[in-house]
């Protein structure tokens, strides 16, 4: 049995120890972390916390090695450390260090924020006397001015203080934090300090208390540290991270990826934006994030290798993490190609943009089989299989929750049914309730969507121009989901609201037709539209048999016939798209609820 090595040990430097490793570059940041944002008063509570010697939290770092590779960068303000190689990279206490860093150890004025999120600098000072002083605040005693080293009021023209000259800071009592870490600016600066008072007893007693009681614990100062070893593993590294990071952002696997391949100088970042450009040029890309993206390439990196190794297909956080450069460049072009060729195949499906995508989770495993099948994807027999898949895992509403364990199945199972296996998981899963028809309610479900997609299919035309939906006629009509029996008129009728605010009451309608149809009964508007527009009964009823409309119903205003007839009709469409029989159509519950119309 292997014995188990520690991946951490502790240990307690002095606070001057840490910040000159910051300052020569012998600690640094991995290229991962966000930036520096704390502001004045956080700053002002920390300097007065380690002059009070009270505990500030631990630091946690890990040594430079070959196991875990991350870009490194300096800390804010930490010039001398550029172009430096780190031995340590700190994963936790980042914001604590460089506050640390930049007012007691820089020289310069410290950007930081006021209480609104304003950019201001600032220069960071100890109040002698208010530190001595038992009855005083000690964050009181942090005095922090601007760049100009002068406090004014009424827009400026006041000087409240003015600590310009060292002159002006002896005579105030005002120590610049900046020198406590430096023993020649100490020296000079508490020399300074006594001859300004000519050595004047209770001065020369006041600065000497204040190194003794203030000065000496910064420098005795000790911040606990835990280091994680070479041997941490990088998925362990990334959990530490979030796990000591919970009140920020979660950091994104794009994010560590972006790092880990800046060691190798490739700007993952870079190269994402450019691709992401041709990509949002298609509507329905315009959903596809970064961390989806490498999910897709994963997750066909992970396939490719399953073909010759026989290993499992995976692409969870941590399968992300160990993809490697070359994996990345050799199959990264190819998923951008399988996500258009996927955008295409939707787009005879009649979803256009991301507004109408059911499951944007389900671009994933799409655009991996698009990707590996290439050529092939040209064949009509593999897109309308490809196509049931998809329609199973919409209409199934299979894709709703953690979905990394499905994709896995889905690219196996679907490619191995291409090649004559068996029917993969999620068609086999796939069901769908005739009552489901009457939760759904708005575009939040995937299903809802799906069956307004298979209207437009179908060839459902719009109520006034007559025109079918195509992806021109899509975003040149503004088509959107609008109410067949309107919202007002159902409401005025006291007809239940699960019935004409569900999918079965709903079409894919123009803006125009929408204004028509206003909050007017059927008849009515129907009147209105052969009279206005021109068009003849016959015509228009052919609108309505597109639309899966029972003409006869919807002219008589008849809306307990229409919901039963259409209810049917969609149910067959999505049988259609499915592949597969709905069963209950007929039963008991289903007739009772679809029936009941208040």
């Amino acid at each position: 049995m292997t014995p188990h090595v520690s991946t951490f040990e502790t240990a307690e430097p002095a606070l001057l120890e840490l910040l000159t490793h910051i300052h020569t570059g012998k600690a640094q940041l991995p290229d991962f972390q966000r930036g520096w944002v704390w502001d004045d008063t956080h700053i002002r509570s920390l300097i007065a916390s380690i002059s009070r010697s009270f505990p500030i939290g631990a630091v946690m770092t890990m040594a430079v090695g070959e196991n875990v590779r991350f870009r490194p960068r300096h800390f804010e303000g930490a010039k001398e450390a550029e172009g430096k190689q780190p031995e340590v990279l700190v994963l936790d206490g980042q914001q604590r260090l460089t506050s640390m860093y930049l007012s007691l150890f820089s020289k310069g004025p410290v950007k930081t924020q006021n209480e609104k999120n304003q950019e201001i600098f600032r220069y960071y000072y100890l109040d002698i006397a208010k530190c001595l002083d038992p009855t005083e605040d000690r964050f009181d005693a942090v005095v922090s001015i601007p760049e100009t080293k002068k406090l004014t009021s009424d827009f400026g023209r006041k000087i409240n203080l003015d600590l310009s000259t060292r002159e002006h800071e002896y005579e105030q009592g005002m120590y610049p934090l900046p020198a406590i870490f430096d023993p020649a600016a100490h020296m000079e600066w508490t020399n300074g300090y006594k001859l300004h008072h000519q050595h004047e007893q209770t001065k020369t007693q006041l600065i000497d208390q204040f190194n003794m009681e203030i000065w000496l614990p910064f420098q005795q100062y000790k911040v606990p540290v835990i280091r994680l070893t070479k041997e941490t593993p990088k998925e362990a590294v990334c959990q530490v991270f979030e796990a000591v990071n919970t009140g920020g952002v979660s950091l994104s696997v794009f994010e560590l990826l972006t790092a880990t391949f800046a060691s190798d100088n490739f700007h993952l970042r870079d190269d994402w934006e450019s691709k992401k450009k041709t990509l949002y040029d298609i509507p329905a890309l315009k959903g596809v994030d970064e961390s989806s993206y490498l999910t897709a390439i994963t997750l066909l990196t992970s396939y490719q290798k399953q073909q010759s190794t026989n290993s499992a297909v995976s692409c969870k956080r941590k399968d992300v993490l160990n993809l490697s450069l070359s994996e990345y460049q050799e199959n990264s072009t190819l998923i951008i190609k399988g996500l258009k060729d996927a955008a295409q195949l939707l787009a005879k499906e009649k979803i256009f943009d991301i507004k109408n995508i059911p499951y944007q989770t389900q671009m994933i495993p799409l655009s991996a089989i698009c990707a590996f099948l290439g050529q092939k994807l040209q064949n009509d027999t593999i897109k309308s299989k490809i196509m049931q898949w998809y329609w199973c895992g919409v209409l199934g509403e299979l894709y709703g929750g953690a979905n990394e364990t499905r994709y896995a199945l889905d690219i196996t199972g679907v490619l191995s049914w291409l090649n004559g296996g068996e029917i993969p998981a999620t068609i086999r899963d796939a069901n769908f309730s005739p009552l489901r028809l009457l939760t759904l309610q708005s575009r939040n479900s995937a299903a809802y969507k799906g069956i307004m997609a298979l209207l437009m299919k179908k060839g459902c035309c719009d109520f006034v121009n007559g025109d079918p939906v195509d992806i021109q006629t899509y975003f040149d009509q503004a088509i959107d989901i609008h109410h067949i029996f309107p919202k007002a008129y159902c409401e005025k009728q006291k007809y239940r609201r699960e019935l004409w605010n569900s999918v079965i009451n709903k079409a894919p309608l123009s803006s125009r037709t929408n204004r028509v149809i206003g909050g007017y009964k059927p008849s009515t508007y129907i009147e209105s539209i052969q009279k206005q527009e021109k068009i003849s009964p016959d015509r228009l009823d052919e609108i309505f048999l597109s639309h899966l409309i029972d003409p006869g119903k919807i002219r008589s205003d008849d809306f307990a016939g229409f919901i039963e007839h259409r209810a049917g009709e969609l149910l067959t469409i999505i049988e259609q798209a499915m592949g597969k029989t709905i069963s209950g159509r007929d039963s008991e519950e289903y007739l009772r609820e679809i029936k009941r119309i208040q």
